[in-house]
């Protein structure tokens, strides 16, 4: 599969069309994303679509009469993407719907990612086309990891989540075994604060949700170095914060348009939270920012 390099003077990329990803974020000679170890995560950078998370059993009935059956995080990410344009600042890739997808989801569908270079930052677009003759019914996010810690000889523990306002956060709970979402069942993380203190513990049950927050930016940094990654998610729901439950060295910022299946929620797709209705030949387009110093 074709790796492919984006740079300027302030950070060097490496990407994959395998999955259309980011498999390397480098600045100030730090390698910023996660590498990939299956002892804690394999992954690195992944799209997902047309689902976030998990559905109930795998599947949800769509369109009144068809059921759609996915894995976690749907069909888009394990796929091969095409180059489609590049330019001294700027990628793009493109994948079309085809026969595994359709066996899965029976949709149509267009689906560019594209990265641009602003300084020490990387704005990533996802770019959905509905090429069917229906009513295209989709959520969409963003599940990039990075290393935590940053350098040699420092932990896990010297790094803290910053957000942009001060935050009371009570988030829902994640069902193990499935990867559902408990929203009846809260645990309050935050109180009137702008940073949370990182641990591991955080994550022994899985991803932190945040699903009611006023803040769109948020910092993945060490206070004692300054070293830092930044997010910036205006166009997403939420945002879920997560590491292995085995203390893994990496922090995933992942910015949702919706939430995996809910306690509250039936298995009809179209009523999942943070569903978009794509209308026949229409686009919408995502984005979100990964800055890094």
């Amino acid at each position: 599969m074709m790796d492919y390099t984006l740079k300027n003077e302030y950070v060097d990329l490496k990407l994959s069309a395998y999955g259309g990803q980011l498999t390397s974020i480098k600045a100030n000679a730090i390698e910023y994303l996660w590498q990939g170890d299956a002892a804690y995560w394999s992954g690195q950078a992944p799209i997902l679509f047309p689902i976030v998370g998990s559905l109930r059993n795998k599947e949800a009935t769509v369109g009144k009469n068809k059921t759609c059956h996915m894995e976690r995080h749907g069909v888009a990410r394990k796929q091969n993407f095409d180059m489609i344009a590049c330019t001294g600042e700027s990628i793009s890739f493109s994948f079309d719907s085809n026969e595994s997808t359709l066996s899965q989801f029976p949709y149509r569908f267009h689906l560019i990612e594209k990265y641009v270079l602003h300084q020490n930052s990387i704005e990533v677009q996802y770019i959905v086309q509905n090429t069917g003759d229906g009513v295209l019914p989709f959520q969409i996010g963003g599940h990039p990891g990075f290393n935590c810690p940053l350098l040699q000889g420092e932990r896990f523990e010297d790094y803290q989540i910053e957000f942009e306002y001060p935050e009371t956060a009570d988030c829902p709970q994640i069902v193990p075994d499935t990867g559902l979402v408990d929203v009846e069942n809260r645990r309050r993380v935050l109180t009137d604060s702008k940073t949370l203190p990182l641990k591991h513990s955080l994550f022994y049950k899985d991803a932190l949700i945040f699903d009611r927050l006023k803040s769109r930016n948020v910092k993945l940094r060490n206070p004692h170095t300054g070293h830092y990654v930044a997010l910036s998610f205006h166009d997403f729901n939420n945002l879920l914060i997560w590491s292995s439950s085995n203390d893994g060295p990496f922090v995933a910022l992942e910015p949702w348009s919706g939430l995996a299946t809910c306690s509250d929620e039936s298995d009809v797709f179209e009523e999942k939270r943070g569903i978009y209705l794509l209308e026949p030949r229409q686009m919408k387009s995502f984005s979100h920012t990964i800055t890094v110093g």
